[in-house]
This record gives structure tokens, C-alpha cells and sequence, in this order.
């Protein structure tokens, strides 16, 4: 009995440049994906929310509605992975877009060869990182990988689900990027160790890619940002300048 073809991923494109989206959703379509286009920010957002995709594409110099406040208003009801597509001419895009939630970037002009590469290499990271049913907690006995616990921390990897114990019956769910759950995952497998940029590059990036140390800082800000937005007296994730980063259990 033949058994049913998983179906292609679907990427939205959203860029106000029509040879992009036309050159993009070209080369997109050749190596098996299904392309969704979306020439403006306002029209994107709606679609996305109402009908999610696999990932996004999202350029951030965008008339009406740019990128950014695309992606600021998507994170309000979606964890949809994004890579952004940002200029050259902007240093601080890369650092804003990861601090806002994005999982990767690429600078224009980019290859599309490199594009691929890096869709590829985020779908990989979300395969098994789906979302877990609304209101569904970790419990014992559960099927698949079992919960990380450490300290105020737990971890479901089953589940992409983060809890934090705040004090007081304050038990905050966390919604994390899958690129930040693999980031604090690794930091959390071994407390009290110290883990390289590198390490953390390795853990949550195929070795394909490439980035730099600013995107592992953004990172971190953005994980630190959402649990002290749970607690604000949290520093369990310490910097060790010129070294890396720890989990350290409280």
C-alpha cells in the first residue's frame, strides 16, 4: 500500500520588490516548496494569522507596514518561524529583528542558493518543535521526549513548551522562538556550564551556516526579555564576558 507523500513546506514571501518575489518564488518552487507572495505588510499580516505557513520571508523596508511592525504584531499570535531579509546599509537591522523575534536573517543583495540553505536549515529546527495543543501543560507519562526540569525551570520538548515558576503561584508560560528554545535548552542540559557562542551557534544552527556573535546576544536578550516579562528578578541565564553564557539553577 503506498503510503501518502508528506506535503512540500509552504513559504510566504513578503517583499514590496516584484522581481524579488518573482526571481524568489521562482527558485522556491524548483526545489519543491509551495510559495504564498505578499507585496505589502498590511495584506501579509492578516494572511499569516489567518492561515499560517511553514516559515516567513519578511523584508523589513516595507512602505504602509514594514517588517518590523509585521513582526511585532505576528509574535502577539504566532511563534511561525522568519528569517528577515534585511539591507546592508542598516547595521542595527540584524540585532532588532532578532531582539523582536526573529529566528535568522539574511543581508541584501543575498544568493539564492544561501536563502534555500537557510530555510532549510530553520525548518530543520522547527521539524520537531511543533507547538503543543492549547492549554495543554507537561504531565507525567506523556509520549516523547520526557520534560527538563531545573530548578524554577521546566522544559517540554514533546511539546515546545516553557514554564517558569515566578514566585508567589506565578507559573508563567513562556513563548519562545524554536532558535531560542534551542539556545536556552543547551544552556539548561548542563547548569553551572559554561557554553561557548560557538557551542550555542552549533546547537541551534546547522553547520552550513553561517552567523556571528551579535545574533547569539540577540538571542539572549530576547529569551532574558521574556522571562523577566514572568519575572522580572530573573538572571538565571549569566554572562561571562569574553567567554559565553551559563544556566545556573535557583
Amino acid at each position: 500500500m503506498d503510503h501518502a507523500t508528506p506535503p512540500s513546506p509552504t513559504i510566504a514571501l513578503v517583499d514590496d520588490d516584484r522581481n524579488i518575489l518573482t526571481s524568489v518564488s521562482i527558485a522556491l518552487q524548483a526545489e519543491g516548496f509551495v510559495v504564498r507572495l505578499y507585496s505589502d505588510g498590511d495584506t501579509a499580516l492578516k494572511a499569516l494569522v489567518e492561515n499560517q505557513p511553514d516559515l516567513v520571508v519578511l523584508d523589513i523596508k516595507m512602505p504602509r507596514l514594514d517588517g518590523m511592525e509585521v513582526l511585532k504584531r505576528l509574535r502577539e499570535k504566532s511563534q511561525v518561524p522568519v528569517i528577515f531579509l534585511t539591507s546592508k546599509d542598516t547595521e542595527i537591522d540584524e540585532a532588532l529583528g532578532l531582539a523582536m523575534g526573529a529566528d535568522d536573517y539574511i543581508g541584501k543583495p543575498f544568493s539564492q542558493r544561501l536563502l534555500i540553505e537557510r530555510i532549510r536549515a530553520v525548518l530543520r529546527r522547527t521539524a520537531n518543535r511543533r507547538a503543543a495543543p492549547e492549554d495543554l501543560a507537561p504531565a507525567e507519562g506523556d509520549m516523547g521526549s520526557d520534560p527538563i526540569v531545573r530548578g524554577r525551570l521546566t522544559m517540554d520538548p514533546a511539546r515546545h513548551r516553557v514554564f517558569w515558576d515566578g514566585g508567589e503561584g506565578r507559573r508563567g508560560d513562556v513563548a519562545l522562538t524554536v532558535t531560542e528554545f534551542m539556545i536556552l535548552e543547551t544552556l539548561a542540559s548542563r547548569p553551572g556550564f559554561v557554553k561557548s557562542r560557538d557551542q550555542l551557534m552549533d546547537a541551534a544552527y546547522s553547520h552550513d551556516v553561517y552567523v556571528d556573535d551579535r545574533t547569539i546576544d540577540s538571542h539572549i536578550k530576547r529569551l532574558r526579555k521574556k522571562f523577566r516579562a514572568v519575572d522580572h528578578q530573573f538572571k538565571a541565564i549569566e554572562t561571562l564576558y569574553g567567554v559565553g553564557y551559563r544556566f545556573n539553577e535557583e
